[in-house]
């Protein structure tokens, strides 16, 4: 199985996404990316919030809840979850299209939830029974943490992933589980999605320094995780996840991933929690680069661009149907050199195919350079295409990659 590839509403459109915003976005991926293997929509954080607004979160934010203290979507932004209907119309017109919905959840209970003291459902406990107080997230001010000595916490983990199974979602990004490593937190997740009865794909996030000491930990409960915080469209936080991809590129096994980060292509910072409406500031060759490195690390690939006004070209980055041929089929993925010349480092990695072999040679000077590729990553005898359709041989241009099938 390979790691997810879909869209995600964070980079382009923050705390703020509508429902006619998901379905362009949704429609465009049927028409252009699902044949590509890109299938998953994810709406990103406070889809509960009727205020919502760009660059940051509300304090006391009127969040919109059942009578049970579970988020409901706000209908003034997605009007087909009126009258208690939730997420499921979407969710249908989603699935409609062939593709897979998926939306964010804040660890924790709603303090909106504390304040009124609402019931958990099929319990006779109530909120206040069971809120933690002391551990709440740092950034982000809409709910308490949970008390996991108390049986309660579960059940309200539990009735909340059993009303995203009703609505059918397919894919829960869990936030502000990793930093710090929320262990009992993460397995009452997972626990809730098993008792649910629906297949529901475990993402979490965010991953700053997250110790790959923990991995038996996320296999055990989660399909992926973060490995650092969020990665926004400059050159100096694509070339950090390098480091952070070759020390967990042994861990990559199907069904649990250590996840990069989603890609901030294509039209970003419309109504942004960070930056202002514009294209992705990675040149077309850094584009490559992290779409080449992500793959070849076999991190999910999330879109975090609007795509119905990305530029074609960008599209067609995403249309190459290399990138799901190595997240399908690709083993073994490492890094082989790491050296520094000059004014930037020679970077080359390796991966297994089914009847060949991958090799990504990165540079990642500020100038073109031809690069010393070591005979064993290239053997002579060897039928070699490029996958981004351009020379197999010859410099390697600024913050580029040269991306190799070998028959």
């Amino acid at each position: 199985m390979k790691p997810p590839m879909g869209w995600n509403s964070w980079d382009c459109f923050g705390t703020t996404v509508t429902e006619a915003e998901v379905l362009a976005n949704a429609q465009v991926m049927k028409e252009q990316l699902l044949a590509y293997g890109w299938d998953t929509v994810v709406v990103d954080i406070a889809w509960y919030d009727p205020t919502a607004r760009s660059h940051g979160y509300n304090d006391n934010a009127p969040v919109v809840l059942d009578e049970y203290g579970r988020q409901l979507p706000a209908t003034n932004r997605f009007p087909s979850a009126a009258d208690g209907a939730g997420f499921g119309p979407l969710a249908a017109k989603v699935h409609a299209l062939g593709l897979k919905f998926g939306l964010h959840i804040m660890r924790g209970i709603p303090r909106r939830a504390v304040e009124l003291d609402l019931p958990i459902h099929g319990t006779q406990w109530t909120a206040r029974d069971v809120v933690d107080r002391e551990h709440v997230c740092p950034w982000n001010p809409d709910n308490f943490g949970l008390n996991h000595d108390h049986p309660g916490a579960q059940a309200y983990y539990d009735a909340q992933v059993a009303q995203f199974a009703e609505w059918g979602v397919d894919f829960v990004k869990a936030d502000d589980m990793l930093a710090p490593y929320h262990d009992r937190e993460i397995a009452a997740y997972a626990t809730a999605i098993e008792r649910s009865g629906r297949e529901i794909v475990l993402s979490l996030s965010p991953g700053t320094w997250l110790s790959t000491d923990h991995v038996e930990h996320l296999r055990a409960n989660a399909r992926m995780w973060r490995v650092s915080d969020d990665l926004w469209d400059r050159w100096e936080d694509v070339y950090a996840q390098f480091a952070r991809l070759a020390r967990w590129a042994p861990f990559q096994r199907d069904n649990g991933w250590a996840d990069a980060d989603m890609l901030p292509l294509g039209h970003i910072g419309i109504r942004a929690e960070r930056g202002d409406d514009r294209g992705s500031r990675l040149s077309t060759d850094e584009q490559k680069t992290l779409l080449t490195l992500w793959t070849m690390a076999r991190s999910p690939l999330m879109m975090g661009g609007d795509l119905p006004t990305t530029s074609p070209e960008a599209l067609a980055l995403l249309a190459n149907p290399a990138l799901a041929e190595v997240l399908s089929t690709a083993t073994n993925a490492r890094e082989l050199v790491r050296e520094p010349l000059d004014d930037g480092e020679l970077i080359v990695w390796a991966a297994d195919g089914a009847d060949c072999s991958y090799v990504a040679i990165f540079w990642t000077g500020s100038s073109a350079r031809e690069l010393p590729v070591p005979l064993e990553a290239v053997p002579a005898d060897r039928s070699v295409q490029e996958l981004w359709g351009g020379p197999a041989a010859g410099a390697v241009p600024s913050h580029g990659v040269r991306w190799l099938r070998l028959t």
